[in-house]
């Protein structure tokens, strides 16, 4: 039991009371700690033998420690079971899905006797929702839409997901005396925004064949798994509790390279490297490459050597696609690409001011113990509402206290003011523009009418870029990774004109957006954009998500130039945007 999973298991509760109407304070409660234990690097199953060390975290008082131990001890609680009893394990499943919030499927189920998905989608198509407070046809249509792209992805994780799965396991395998290498392998090594299993590679003198049975054993009695599939020579493959497959292949030293390069994949990738192999007389598998003739290995024990024995420069995982990198390996022409080190600012984040959770001084600081030079403080502008937008007079106030607290650091970072200004329905800017001439940085984005016509949506993007403060282009197309599709719009003729104008293009780092996704970067370079790469952070620790944002331009095969925020310094930066009118 992970902290993940009681985390989870306690906001599935404070989800439950909301649908059983229960005292706000009670709901919150549940939701507080949630949050405050998503957030502790020590497991709270190792805490449980003195409740004094639960209590010290903020947001757990005794009924929760109490609730956090019968959770470790027995996979649940007495109030969970309670409200499961009541209602149905499957209502919790209808809170994924677009607009169906605690209240509306507490409705649905009071009116209808509705709780699972099938018969949701049911009496949505037989009118039935219709009938409903609050719900109509235009509501129906886009749930139905909703139910579709929800069976689409439900088998899917996201990569930050996924990796949080792949280094809580990791850490647990590690406790077996004799392992020395863990890594992952399949979509996640190659940085697909979302992963449909998850392999990991194991090795060391654990793993070596006469000794790896107990290791084996090892795997497969681990704490966090919840159905054990299979339990082989050196390979055991189980799901999580989320229904996530996990393979733990524990591999000898000598084979370790040839694994690792088959089970990262793609398919086609080693398709098109095996076809070459056979071409120079090789086969290669997942246990080496060897000569047909006589079967003597060439390479096995690393990527590198096999790469190189098939006259090819090594090619990094987010490349093997079979998109022209096996061509460009052989012609030593493979771009040198993007790393996290390259990377010296962040120009796009939130404060406490709008719907951030830390101070501009706490962002500050936090980018400093990043190595970043500089960032832009970009909250949100008054048409979003719900995050407490800054209107005008807010965006000066805001403004000056940004300068404040630049000066304060005394050239440790600089702390430039910026706004992520909403992009209204007909392309205007959500501020005067005389309040966005006082900024360094403005972000357009759209957050709002989402289902605007292709031609309307593309039009309303341009006249935002169109408007001489624009600086960056927030992400693009509004998607949300495994939530909701991007919005209808012509993302070339978008891409094009944003070159015209000097216009920089967002990619977002949030593996939530992860937009412009690889494809669509692939297409800005070649349209000659200007590109720069944000986290959009709402809190300190989210300014390490600027690694998924890296690894998607590396798939898109980008490089140190390509990227502005490399720029050594907040001058520098500034001067490779779009002037400033």
């Amino acid at each position: 039991m992970d902290n993940i999973t009681i985390a989870r298991l306690l906001d599935e509760t404070a989800a439950l009371l909301e649908i059983d109407a229960a005292d706000p304070f009670r709901i919150r409660s549940y939701r507080r700690a949630a949050e405050a234990i998503e957030q502790q690097t020590t497991q709270l199953s190792t805490l449980i033998a003195d409740t004094k060390q639960l209590l010290a975290i903020p947001g757990i008082g005794k009924a929760m420690a109490a609730n956090i131990v019968d959770l470790v001890n027995t996979g649940t609680m007495p109030l969970r079971d309670e409200l499961l009893t009541k209602y149905k394990p499957t209502m919790l499943e209808l809170l994924r899905l677009p607009g169906m919030g605690p209240k509306t499927v507490a409705l649905i189920w009071s009116s209808l006797q509705v709780a699972d998905i099938d018969a949701l989608e049911e009496a949505a198509k037989a009118g039935h929702l219709n009938k409903l407070p609050r719900m109509g046809e235009k509501f129906t249509t886009k749930l139905l839409k909703g139910i579709e792209d929800h069976r689409k992805n439900s088998s899917r994780f996201r990569i930050d997901q996924a990796q949080d799965h792949a280094e809580r396991i990791s850490e647990l395998i590690r406790a077996f005396p004799g392992i020395e290498t863990i890594t992952p392998a399949g979509s996640l090594r190659r940085g697909r925004e979302t992963v449909g299993d998850l392999d990991l590679l194991v090795t060391g003198p654990a793993c070596e064949p006469d000794v790896v049975a107990a290791a084996v054993e090892h795997v497969a009695t681990l704490p966090l798994i919840d159905k054990l599939l299979a339990k082989g020579q050196n390979k055991v493959s189980f799901t999580l509790r989320n229904n996530l497959q996990v393979d733990v292949r524990l591999l000898p030293r000598a084979s370790y390279g040839a694994a690792l390069q088959y089970f990262t994949g793609s398919k086609m990738h080693n398709v098109a490297l095996r076809q070459r192999a056979i071409k120079r007389g090789l086969t290669l598998s997942e246990y080496a490459l060897l000569r047909l003739e006589d079967n003597k290995i060439i390479a096995a024990a690393s990527e590198e050597e096999i790469y190189n024995a098939l006259d090819l420069d090594y090619i990094p995982p987010e490349l093997r696609e079979n998109c022209g990198e096996l061509e460009a390996a052989a012609a030593h022409t493979l771009p040198k690409l993007i790393t996290l080190a390259d990377i010296r600012g962040d120009l796009h984040m939130h404060t406490e001011a709008t719907d951030g959770r830390d101070t501009i001084r706490q962002m500050a600081e936090a980018a400093i113990a990043r190595g970043l030079a500089y960032i832009a403080i970009t909250d949100h502008s008054k048409n979003l509402a719900m995050t407490n937008g800054l209107d005008d007079a807010r965006a000066l106030a805001h403004i000056k206290r940004i300068r404040e607290v630049d000066a304060e650091m005394q050239g440790r970072i600089r702390v430039l003011p910026g706004i992520e200004v909403d992009i209204l329905a007909e392309g205007q800017l959500d501020l005067d523009d005389s309040t966005l001439a006082q900024m360094d940085i403005v972000v357009a984005s759209v957050h709002s009418r989402f289902d605007q016509p292709i031609e309307q949506m593309t039009d309303r993007i341009l006249r935002a870029i169109e408007n001489p403060h624009t600086r960056i282009l927030g992400h693009p197309t509004g998607r949300k990774v495994l939530k909701r599709e991007a919005y209808a719009v012509h993302i070339d003729t978008i891409l094009k004109r944003a070159a015209e104008l000097g216009v920089a293009v967002e990619h977002n780092a949030s593996p939530a957006r992860s937009d412009l996704n690889d494809l669509n970067l692939r297409l800005a370079k070649q349209h000659g954009c200007k590109i720069v790469v944000d986290t959009d952070a709402h809190a300190t620790e989210e300014l390490d998500q600027m690694r998924y944002g890296i690894t998607q331009l590396r798939r898109a095969w980008l490089t140190k130039d390509d990227i502005l925020n490399t720029q050594p310094t907040a001058e520098a930066l500034l001067s490779q945007l779009r002037p400033k009118p």
